[in-house]
C-alpha cells in the first residue's frame, strides 16, 4: 500500500473517530490492496473499492445499497458488534470478522460483500498450503478415509490421515477430534485444515490460506457452525481458540461439536483479535446439495438439527447474532484483564442497543473500555455485554451472576467518568467493610 493509499484511508477514519486495532487495520489494508482505495461516493454505477459503514442504513436504503453495490465492492463495518447492522449483513456474502482489541480497538470489525468469486479466483496464487488432517475411528471402516485420501492426490498438498482410538466404533467424539487437532498442532509448523473422513476434494482448498485469517469454518443456515472442515492458521490466536474446544470438549463431553466449537470462537473473540473467515457452502457442500458440484469440499452425509446440544434455548438466543457474525447477549462481546491481583470481576451491560444510534452506543464502548484501561478500580476481569432487549438483559444478568461478577448496568450515552470503575470499586469494598464490621 502506497503512502498516499493509507492517508486516503487514514484521513476518513480519524475525521469519523473510528477505532481500529492492529489486527483490524492489517486486515482493512489488506482489503484496500485486493479491491482498490475507499469509496466515498454511494451512488449507483460505483466500480470497485472498499465502502467502510459508520452507521446502519434503515430498510429501504439497506435494499437500495445492496442494488447498488458490484462483486467489486467490498463493505467493511467497523463496529460490526452493533446489531443495527444485522439487517444489511443478511443481504450481503459474509467474508468474515476481526474481533475486538481491547481499548485500542473496542469494536468487531466485519467484512463482506458480493458473492465469494472474486476470492475463490485469486486463491489458486497462495503461496501458503494448508496440511490436510483427518481421523477415523480404529474400529470402524476405513473407506471414508481412503476416498478423502485417494481425492487428495491429484493436488499438491500435504496430509496426515489416521486411524484413532475411540469410545464408539462408527463415529469420532468431540473431545477426541480435538485433541487429534491438538496433537497435529503440535506436531506440524504447516497451516492445518482438518476435512472429516468421508469427504472428498473436488479442488485444491486454498481459500483459507490465501485469506491469511486466524481460524475458518462454514456456518451451515448461517449460524450454526460446523466442525466438519476448519481450518487453523498458525497464529497465537488460532492456537487460543483450539485450545479453548478441547478444555470445552473435554469438559462436556457429551454436546455436540458445533455448539463447543460456537462456544469457543465465541470466547476467543472477546479476549482477542481473532480474525475470521465464514467459509462458502462450497468448502461445506453435502451430495445432494444443488451446488454440489461446484464443492471444493463435498461431504458425504447430512446434517440435522437432532445433533443440537441439549439446551432447546441455544438456538434462539445465538440464531440472530451467528447469523451476524457476532456474538449474543449470553456471551460477552469483550473481555479486558488487568494487573490486578485480586480474582474480582465485574460486567458491564449496555442496554438498549437496536434503540440508539451506533455512534451513541460505540461511544459509550470506548468510554467504558477507556476508563479500564486507565483505572480497573481493583477489578481484575471486565466483561462488557452488549444488549438488544431486555430478554437479553436477563440472560446477560444470570450468565454475571453464575460467574459471581459485580453487575453494572448502563445505557448508550450514559457520562462514564475515567474514575468510574474506581468509584464503584470503592463502593463495593465499602459495602464488604460494613458487613463485615457493622
Amino acid at each position: 500500500m502506497t503512502d498516499e493509499t493509507r492517508e486516503n484511508l487514514d484521513r476518513p477514519l480519524q475525521s469519523d473517530g473510528v477505532k481500529l486495532g492492529r489486527a483490524q487495520r492489517d486486515r482493512l489494508d489488506w482489503l484496500v490492496k485486493q479491491y482498490g482505495a475507499p469509496l466515498h461516493d454511494f451512488s449507483e454505477g460505483r466500480g470497485s473499492g472498499v465502502i467502510i459503514l459508520k452507521e446502519p442504513p434503515s430498510g429501504a436504503a439497506a435494499e437500495l445499497f445492496y442494488r447498488s453495490l458490484t462483486p467489486g465492492c467490498a463493505v467493511v463495518i467497523p463496529r460490526g458488534e452493533n446489531p443495527g447492522f444485522d439487517f444489511l449483513k443478511s443481504k450481503l456474502t459474509e467474508f468474515g470478522t476481526v474481533g475486538p482489541c481491547g481499548a485500542d480497538g473496542p469494536h468487531e470489525m466485519w467484512w463482506g460483500g458480493i458473492g465469494w468469486s472474486k476470492f475463490l479466483s485469486a486463491a489458486d496464487s497462495s503461496t501458503v498450503r494448508p496440511r490436510i488432517v483427518s481421523c477415523h475411528p480404529r474400529g470402524g471402516d476405513a473407506t471414508a478415509a481412503f476416498a478423502l485420501r485417494h481425492s487428495l492426490e491429484r493436488f499438491d498438498l500435504a496430509c496426515h490421515i489416521e486411524p484413532v482410538e475411540t469410545q464408539l466404533n462408527d463415529r469420532i467424539l468431540c473431545f477426541e477430534k480435538a485433541e487429534f487437532m491438538m496433537r497435529m498442532w503440535n506436531k506440524y509448523r504447516e497451516p492445518l485444515l482438518f476435512v472429516e473422513a468421508g469427504a472428498v476434494l473436488r479442488e485444491a482448498p486454498l481459500l483459507p490460506s490465501f485469506l491469511g485469517c486466524d481460524v475458518a469454518l462454514h456456518k451451515w443456515n448461517r449460524w450454526e457452525m460446523s466442525a466438519r472442515t476448519l481450518y487453523l492458521g498458525r497464529t497465537k490466536a488460532a492456537e487460543m481458540m483450539l485450545r479453548a474446544w478441547q478444555q470445552l470438549a473435554a469438559s462436556y463431553p457429551a454436546i455436540w461439536e458445533g455448539y463447543l466449537l460456537d462456544q469457543a470462537w465465541s470466547l476467543t473473540s472477546s479476549q482477542t483479535p481473532l480474525d475470521t473467515v465464514w467459509l462458502p457452502r462450497s468448502y461445506h457442500a453435502l451430495k445432494g446439495d444443488l451446488g454440489a458440484m461446484r464443492a471444493t469440499i463435498l461431504h458425504d452425509q447430512q446434517t440435522t438439527t437432532l445433533e443440537l446440544g441439549p439446551d432447546p434455548g441455544f438456538a434462539g438466543i445465538a440464531r440472530a447474532a451467528r447469523r451476524a457474525g457476532r456474538t449474543g447477549a449470553r456471551d460477552a462481546f469483550m473481555v479486558m484483564t488487568s494487573k490486578a491481583e485480586t480474582g474480582t470481576g465485574i460486567a458491564v451491560i449496555l442496554r438498549d442497543v437496536s434503540a440508539c444510534d451506533a455512534g451513541a452506543v460505540a461511544a459509550t464502548v470506548e468510554a467504558v473500555t477507556g476508563a479500564y484501561a486507565a483505572n480497573c478500580g481493583g477489578y481484575g476481569r471486565l466483561e462488557l455485554s452488549l444488549c438488544a432487549w431486555q430478554d437479553d438483559v436477563g440472560a446477560a444478568r444470570e450468565a454475571a451472576a453464575q460467574a459471581r461478577y459485580r453487575i453494572l448496568e448502563i445505557a448508550p450515552g450514559q457520562r462514564i467518568a475515567n474514575d468510574f470503575f474506581a468509584t464503584h470499586g470503592s463502593d463495593e469494598a465499602l459495602m464488604t467493610a460494613r458487613h463485615l464490621f457493622p
